[in-house]
């Protein structure tokens, strides 16, 4: 689903329309989002703040500064930092005025004018109201700063007059939502493949060679690319994660030979490949097709190798694909990394080392060094695996 994982700040101002945000907090957290929810001071006379809380799950800000004597001082430019999209719905005349001339009296504004994301507005008010000219000035002043306008809808408004100035219904701006982030999103028609977590290379029907692997880094770059619009096939080896995405195909394998016959159909038509994947390097020569018992078993295990796939598909590369790697390493990382990105014939690799706390298997964190074929380095910090994957979308797409 497109909004599956967005970052969602929801604005809700004082208006009669403000008992359909709950309606669209439910949507939006149907549809896969992550809602926080500010709430204006005279919005609270028209909706619960429980009742957006429960919806949200999340808790609801409304003030600066909390009123129940804990003095406790809400964030809003952590806020406006957080969101991948910010809506403001019902957004009244009022508030439409204050935006557009960069007023600030409450938290909803000092949000909007914190945010770095792609920001909405739903207006909602009486039908000369919407007419003024100066309302028509306002959403005009708001559309040049780049904020979109969600278009009201026509019938019956409160004050019993008949005509433009409704809130868009909560599927309306869902709708709206969803299309212009498609219109947008910068990876939009590319087919993305990424490989994520072990293999299990058997010994018997019981027992595997395998690794530590959790596969969080492989899901969270499928996560990141079908957020920005990719078509995304991830092939992934046994793990404990789920993800439910409209532009994501999984393919769940367990061996490396399984990795590679998967990665083989499907890699010609794949405009970025990448490469997360903890293929076992080595597999037992013969599987048991029993249990072996402990009273027969040998005292040691034939190994051979497994293919390489980062190498076989490195090899079979078509024009114009962007083949990136993963490097783990635990001594001399930088002289491997560079050397694997040469023999494997990769146009990036990433670079995480178990030498730095936090990062490398079963972290939620990771930190990477990427390199590319030209020899350049950039090193980040340690990070969410979450953001990781942001920032390595940002270097391929600004290659």
């Amino acid at each position: 689903m497109v909004l599956t994982g967005q970052q969602i700040l929801l604005g809700i101002t004082g208006s009669i329309a403000a008992y359909k945000a709950a309606f669209l907090v439910r949507l939006l957290k149907k549809e896969g989002a992550e809602v926080k929810v500010i709430l204006s001071p005279a919005a609270k006379d028209f909706v619960s703040p429980l009742t957006l809380a429960t919806l949200s799950g999340n808790p609801v800000f409304s003030e600066l500064v909390d009123e129940d004597g804990s003095d406790q001082w809400n964030n809003h430019v952590e806020l406006g930092l957080w969101a991948d999209r910010m809506i403001i719905a019902p957004a009244t005349a009022n508030t439409l005025a204050k935006m557009a001339n960069g007023q600030c009296d409450n938290m909803i504004l000092a949000a909007y004018l914190s945010a770095k994301c792609p920001v909405y507005v739903s207006p909602a008010m009486d039908l000369d109201m919407y007419k003024h000219p100066g309302t028509k000035e306002n959403l005009s002043k708001l559309e040049s700063f780049g904020n979109k306008v969600i278009p009201v809808g026509f019938g019956e408004l409160a004050s019993g007059l008949v005509g433009e100035g409704r809130m868009a219904e909560p599927q309306e701006i869902i709708d709206f939502l969803k299309k212009d982030i498609e219109d947008q999103s910068p990876l939009s028609g590319k087919k993305v493949l990424i490989t994520a977590g072990p293999t299990y290379e058997p010994i018997d029907p019981v027992r595997f060679i395998g690794n530590r692997s959790s596969g969080k880094m492989g899901f969270a770059l499928a996560q990141e690319a079908a957020n920005l619009g990719a078509e995304v096939t991830l092939i992934h080896g046994p793990v404990h994660l789920s993800l439910n995405h409209g532009r994501i195909n999984k393919i769940p394998i367990e061996t490396a030979v399984e990795m590679l016959e998967a990665v083989q159909k499907v890699r010609d038509d794949m405009d970025v490949l990448i490469f997360s994947a903890a293929v076992a390097d080595f597999r037992p020569a013969t599987a048991a097709q029993e249990k072996i018992k402990k009273d027969k078993a040998e005292t040691k295990i034939d190994l051979e190798m497994n293919p390489d796939i980062l190498a076989d598909t490195g090899a079979n590369k078509k024009t114009g694909q962007i083949l990136v790697g993963f490097a783990l390493e635990t001594e001399n990382a930088r002289e491997n990394a560079l050397s694997k990105l040469k023999r494997k014939n990769c146009d990036f690799l990433v670079l995480n080392t178990l030498k730095d706390e936090g990062a490398g298997f079963g972290h939620d964190t990771n930190k990477v060094s990427i390199i590319n074929a030209n020899n350049t380095w950039e090193d980040f910090e340690l990070k969410s695996k979450q953001e990781v994957a942001k920032d390595i979308w940002n270097v391929l797409q600004n290659a």
